[in-house]
């Protein structure tokens, strides 16, 4: 979707049935995590119907930009969802929570551990209310001494192998910009929902998602797992290191893969002037041709994959004494008309700009009924009879109606009573 096709509906109209129509998503999730997966479920075709305290998800208020209006953080990870609002300590607000419950496909949580538990809604309970349901909860860590810890995106970073692998060997353990633990978590927990709803087709039974963050990045991690059990016979030849222990060393930009990859420096020298180059075996000619040194084609001191490993950082070097003196679409270009891997570091201007990811519907500009319009990230995920319109995140509590009484079947008054005694 383009800025000029978004949609400036308040709910999702879908001309077009969607893959998980009918699917009905009870949103009990707050903050990125869970927030992210329910998002992508939404976007899908489901009914996420997002359930918040009467104070609303804590991310309502955090890093705003504007006073007194949904920040950000908020829109960004809540839309295509209804809102409303439910104190589930209350009796009233259990008694409603249990009909939520019995009217919906799929429950996800990720409150601390035991938490919805300490509800009085324990698994066992939630499968006597509605056998179908399929429960899904985020937790930071899986059972076990770290059960109880406090998790963070960059704690489960830190957990999951991402830090002691990111960064350069003569500094410390980095964090990376991607938000693996949070939203990395979040995409892990749609694909186990919708292997469970797939299940259930057979079974006629949902059944318990369980994902933990640090689970999440280990995942994404595993190609560092891979190279730990390497290290058993041998230096990593592919990396640019000079020493190695026994775990696996912070590499830089180093891929890491078979085709050995840096980020070179490119002109006028600004902090994200650079575009990264892969060099493989049949792209070591047209290389050393571009970068003014063609004898090196034929050099076997370069000519093989096995003669230029050990010097890598040699290699780039050269790389980057050509690619300095141009700006990064310049190389690009030069890079490209050769069929050599490579692409620029873009930096969050030149993303919210660019209009290829704007006209594939990945940076999208969309209405807001007090912020005027925001722009986010859509959906990456492109299914040819399930398109995406990605509609702007509801306000607290803007459903309660809509869910209490014209689907729950209470009356107006008892509407009015639960909002003053604070059961919504």
């Amino acid at each position: 979707m383009t800025t000029e096709t978004a949609v400036n509906a308040r709910t999702p109209e879908a001309p077009t049935a969607k893959a998980l129509d009918g699917v009905r998503v009870l949103d009990m999730t707050h903050v990125q995590s869970g927030p992210s997966a329910t998002q992508l479920l939404a976007w899908l075709g489901a009914d996420v119907v997002k359930l918040e305290a009467p104070t609303g998800d804590i991310t309502r208020k955090q890093l705003r930009d504007l006073p007194d209006v949904d920040s950000l953080y908020f829109t960004m990870l809540n839309c295509n969802k209804r809102s409303i609002t439910l104190n589930t300590k209350t009796e009233r607000g259990k008694e409603i929570l249990t009909e939520l419950i019995r009217r919906s496909d799929v429950m996800v949580e990720n409150f601390g551990p035991g938490a919805v538990d300490r509800m009085g809604f324990t698994w066992d309970r939630i499968k006597e209310i509605n056998p179908r349901i399929v429960y899904a909860s985020i937790k930071g860590f899986g059972d076990g001494p770290y059960t109880a810890f406090k998790a963070y995106e960059v704690v489960a970073q830190a957990m999951g192998g991402s830090m002691s692998t990111t960064g350069f060997e003569d500094g410390p353990p980095l964090a990376t910009g991607a938000q693996i633990g949070d939203s990395g978590t979040g995409i892990h927990v749609v694909a186990g929902i919708l292997a469970a709803l797939f299940q259930r087709e057979t079974t006629g039974r949902g059944q318990r998602v369980n994902v933990a963050m640090q689970h999440a990045v280990l995942n994404l991690c595993r190609v560092k797992l891979r190279d730990q059990q390497r290290l058993a016979h041998g230096p990593l030849a592919e990396y640019p290191n000079e020493d190695f222990g026994d775990e696996v060393p912070r590499s830089g930009n180093a891929s890491g893969g078979g085709q050995p990859g840096w980020a070179v420096k490119c002109a006028p020298g600004g902090p994200n002037d650079y575009v990264y180059v892969i060099v493989q075996p049949v792209g070591w000619k047209p290389v050393s041709e571009l970068i003014g040194r063609p004898e090196l084609a034929e050099d076997p001191d370069w000519a093989t994959p096995q003669a230029r490993l050990p010097k890598l950082g040699k290699m780039f070097q050269l790389i980057e004494e050509w690619s300095s003196t141009l700006p990064k679409w310049e190389v690009l270009e030069r890079l490209n008309a050769h069929n050599i891997p490579c692409g620029p570091i873009l930096s969050t201007k030149e993303i919210i700009e660019d209009t290829s990811l704007a006209a594939n519907g990945m940076v999208v500009t969309v209405p807001h009924p007090e912020r005027g319009e925001f722009v986010t990230v859509g959906s990456p995920l492109k299914l040819s009879d399930s398109p995406v319109d990605v509609v702007a995140s509801p306000l607290l509590g803007e459903h309660n109606e809509e869910v209490f009484v014209g689907e729950l079947g209470l009356g107006d008054e008892e509407l009015r009573l639960l909002k003053s005694n604070g059961v919504i």
